[in-house]
Order: C-alpha cells, then sequence, then structure tokens
C-alpha cells in the first residue's frame, strides 16, 4: 500500500506540493491540477512526483454525467472525458467519478437510482466516456455512495457485468458503503467480503471513519480516522492482500494537523498488524 493524504502549502507549485509529500511521508498523490493545465505545469508535477517516487492515484472528475438535466448532463460528460484523457496523458492510476444522480443535487438520493432503467443509463454513459478516449495508461472508476449507485458489491458486481470494459474500474470508499446501522455494526465483515468478491479490481482507496449518533431517525457522521468505529485493523489487512501498489488516500479533514493524526493512526494501525508501506 502507498499511503498518501491532502497537503498544505502556502504557495501552490510542482516543488512545495512535492516537498510537502516528502514531509508528511505520503508516496501516493492527488494531482492538484486538471486538464486546464499548461503542458509546462503538467511535465513538472509529473516529473518531480517520479523523480521522488510519488505515485499520482487519482485524477477527480465530480460531476453529474446522468442528471436528469440533459444540458447539465451534456456538460458533465464532456468535462469527465477531458478529465480521463488528461489521466491517461500523465499517467495517474484512475480518473474517478461517481455515478451521478437523478435527483436534485449531484450527489443526493432520488427514488428511481435502484431501477434497472437508471443502471443502464450508468453503464451505457461510462462505456461512451470510456470508448471514446480509449485510455491505454490509465482507468475510470466510480466512487461508490451511500444513497446512489454503486453502494454495494452486488450493485458492482451488476455494472461489471454491463459495463463490460477492461479499462473500468473501482473506486473502494468503505465509509459510503456503510449506510445503515446493520452495515455499521457488521463494517467488518461488509469490508472483507466486499474485497474478497472485487479486490482485483480496485485502483484507489478512500480512507475516512464513521460513527452513528444517537440523532433520529439515522446519523452516520463522517469522522476522523480512529475516533470512529470502522474496522482498521481488518481494513489495512485485507488491502495489504491487494496491489502492493495500491493508493489509500486520506480525505475530507480540515486541516494540516487533523491529517497529521489520522495518519499516524492508520500507521499504528498497519504496525501493530505487522503490516509494511511501499
Amino acid at each position: 500500500m502507498r499511503l498518501g493524504g491532502y497537503v498544505f502549502v502556502d504557495h501552490l507549485t510542482p516543488e512545495t506540493w512535492v516537498n510537502k509529500h516528502l514531509e508528511k511521508g505520503f508516496n501516493s498523490a492527488v494531482l492538484p491540477i486538471n486538464h486546464t493545465s499548461s503542458q509546462t505545469e503538467r511535465n513538472d508535477y509529473v516529473s518531480l512526483a517520479k523523480e521522488h517516487d510519488i505515485l499520482l492515484s487519482e485524477v477527480g472528475a465530480w460531476s453529474n454525467p446522468i442528471s436528469s438535466d440533459l444540458e447539465t448532463r451534456k456538460k458533465a460528460i464532456d468535462y469527465i472525458k477531458k478529465q480521463l484523457a488528461f489521466s491517461d496523458e500523465i499517467g495517474a492510476r484512475t480518473c474517478v467519478n461517481i455515478a451521478g444522480s437523478l435527483g436534485a443535487t449531484w450527489d443526493g438520493p432520488d427514488c428511481e437510482h435502484y431501477t434497472q432503467q437508471t443502471f443502464e443509463l450508468i453503464a451505457k454513459t461510462v462505456q461512451d466516456i470510456i470508448d471514446d478516449v480509449k485510455p491505454t495508461q490509465t482507468t475510470y472508476s466510480l466512487e461508490m455512495m451511500p444513497y446512489t449507485p454503486p453502494s454495494d458489491v452486488w450493485d458492482y458486481k451488476q455494472l461489471v457485468d454491463m459495463i463490460d470494459r477492461d479499462a473500468f474500474k473501482i473506486h473502494f470508499d468503505p465509509v459510503n458503503m456503510i449506510n445503515n446501522p446493520k452495515r455499521y455494526y457488521r463494517n467488518r465483515r461488509v469490508m472483507s467480503d466486499f474485497i474478497d468478491e472485487l479486490g482485483d479490481l480496485i485502483v484507489n482507496v478512500h480512507l475516512k471513519d464513521l460513527l452513528l449518533t444517537s440523532d433520529l431517525t439515522v446519523h452516520l457522521k463522517e469522522v476522523l480516522p480512529g475516533t470512529g468505529q470502522l474496522d482498521y485493523p481488518i481494513l489495512l489487512k485485507k488491502l495489504d492482500t491487494l496491489d502492493p501498489d495500491l493508493p489509500v488516500i486520506i480525505e475530507h479533514l480540515p486541516d494540516e494537523m487533523s491529517y497529521d493524526l489520522a495518519s499516524q493512526f492508520i500507521r499504528e494501525v498497519a504496525s501493530k498488524n505487522n503490516l509494511t508501506w511501499k
């Protein structure tokens, strides 16, 4: 595994960005530029990352390619294709997005999400994106979400079969998969089963934590790794059986100190379980 996380720099340049990753002991990273960047900027980030063995884990393509608004959908698909082509050019491990939403917000719920028609729309959209770009150095992956598919191992199996493209892979975010109390209390089994079933397709991982509060009706709160109930020992053990270069990226924390605490906790769990980092 390769650990990564967001880094805080006063003045963002390829040099300051790389140096901060080295300072934090991160050797996988989310690139802070996109397809609009200059060729010089792209070359500088890629060459410095390669020089210091920092794996470019993901390029984000966050948008809503299945929006009920056709103009929004068209713009999203165009943006994703540009980001996927950019990801392929720089050799990032994956270009990641969510499947999208039919609801009022780009990542929100909708009553039609788990219909066969919606799965067919997602599959057709992903096929169109991959077939148009034809990536050779990167992949296109969907991140699981709590109330939009894919949100569990069964959703992913169905989409993998329907999409049927070698370039389609899985972005694994176990916290997003824990969307009810049963899964929360059985998260060890939920994560283990997912990795056992689909681990070969996982190309990138987000690390967070989750806490079930007593607020009605059900409230699952994203928290600092180590302060929730996600079974980190089993998660890291199972991930350690996959690709040695698998990027595991800490995310969604408010400040540098929080990332330091999360990194310390994750490294301690790995050390106690005799796991090693790439």
